[in-house]
């Protein structure tokens, strides 16, 4: 095995750290106090690939494996944790229409969502169907050409801001089966949006509930077969899980970055901070377990590229694992800044409020070790 990244890696790794430089970190403490969606720096992202980064070629994305596109995030990240998880949900919405969308839809939607000029949310989550996603209550009934579309989503990031939705309906009977999905452009007749959310972290991207009335849509904007809904949603979620916990990541590591500078300019008793074991003692944990959650990310993403059979219990190992790691290195971290740490004018705290969020979307972290514990109590899931 080799661990070392290849030159396009790196060159991948490069350009998105230079993007979170230069337009992501300059920005994003004020994106959080004034809650502002930054619109015109995702379209620049858009126009270096980044809200297509897994969605095929021949679609018109960069076609990279989740393995790369993970590497893109990390760096990405490390500028501005809320701006680049709403990339990753725009980047599960583009590439699932153009995985499963008829030609129609994929010619409608797919060359504005990769520029940017369109941004999409996904709605799967209901204020009743959380992590039972499978007992959503939004229906999508068919009538000639079209369906009619009644319900409503909560917690959607981008709602009420974004140009299309991805959205999970019930078409069919109860459980997962039942589940289709639906491509809906945002400004239809019948969609409705609630207040903007006020959150504890995430502020640079806005969370509304979404209430559909008779909202109709042509049949051609359904994704796949009727009842495959669910089916997409959770290889969605995958790669997903993921994506947010390589934004956890990418966020503890810029944190751990400003805690070696700190370390070294800060003396006390004559010394600086760098010189006390105890707190080399600590860098070193935090340093350690985040490279063992990076480890854990990439090799999910490569059994989720190679499409191993248990790709979905290494995804959820690598969310719950990552996230709790990315939590707790933040925390960390501030608690060596001391006092600076819990202040504005430094970057701790709004590290420590937007990550703590990842141990809780794509399926809490409890949820992951149900997945895990099923997958190893079935003693089909083999250590390799």
């Amino acid at each position: 095995m080799d661990f070392e990244l290849n030159e396009d890696q790196r060159a991948f790794s490069e350009t998105a750290f230079q993007f979170a430089n230069e337009h992501l970190m300059p920005n994003a403490a004020l994106w959080d106090e004034e809650c502002i969606f930054p619109k015109d720096v995702l379209k620049q992202a858009g126009e270096l690939g980044f809200l297509a980064l897994y969605t095929p070629e021949q679609e018109g994305g960069l076609g990279l494996s989740r393995l790369d596109s993970s590497i893109v995030f990390e760096k990405l990240s490390m500028g501005c944790t809320s701006t680049t998880a709403f990339m990753t949900i725009h980047n599960m919405v583009t590439w699932m229409i153009a995985s499963f969308a008829t030609d129609e839809a994929k010619r409608a939607f797919c060359p504005s969502l990769i520029s940017g000029d369109w941004l999409g949310s996904y709605c799967l989550t209901e204020a009743t169907a959380g992590s039972d996603a499978a007992s959503l209550l939004t229906t999508a009934e068919r009538q000639d050409d079209s369906y009619i579309i009644n319900g409503s989503k909560a917690f959607i990031s981008g709602g009420g801001e974004t140009d299309v939705l991805v959205v999970m309906a019930r078409t069919g009977e109860s459980g997962a089966k039942g589940i289709s999905a639906f491509v809906v452009p945002a400004d239809c007749d019948g969609i409705s949006y609630g207040r903007k959310e006020p959150k504890m972290g995430w502020n640079s991207q806005p969370t509304r509930a979404i209430t559909f009335d008779n909202v109709v849509v042509p049949a051609t904007y359904r994704l796949g077969e009727e009842g495959q809904g669910f089916t997409f949603a959770m290889k969605g979620l995958d790669g997903g899980r993921i994506n947010i916990a390589t934004c956890s990541v990418g966020t503890a590591q810029h944190a751990l970055n400003q805690a070696a500078q700190y370390l070294h300019e800060r003396k006390q008793f004559g010394s600086s901070l760098s010189q006390f074991q105890a707190l080399q003692f600590k860098l070193a944990d935090l340093a350690t377990e985040l490279v063992a959650a990076r480890q854990m990310i990439r090799l999910a993403a490569f059994k989720l590229d190679s499409q191993h059979p248990d790709a979905t219990t290494y995804c959820a190992m690598a969310k719950r694992f990552a996230t709790d790691v990315g939590f707790n290195v933040c925390d960390g971290v501030l608690q060596l800044f001391g006092g600076y740490g819990y202040i504005k004018e430094y970057s701790l705290e709004r590290h420590f409020r937007d990550v703590r969020v990842h141990q809780i979307l794509e399926g809490t972290n409890e949820i992951m070790r149900m997945i895990i514990a099923r997958r190893v109590l079935s003693n089909a899931f083999a250590i390799e």
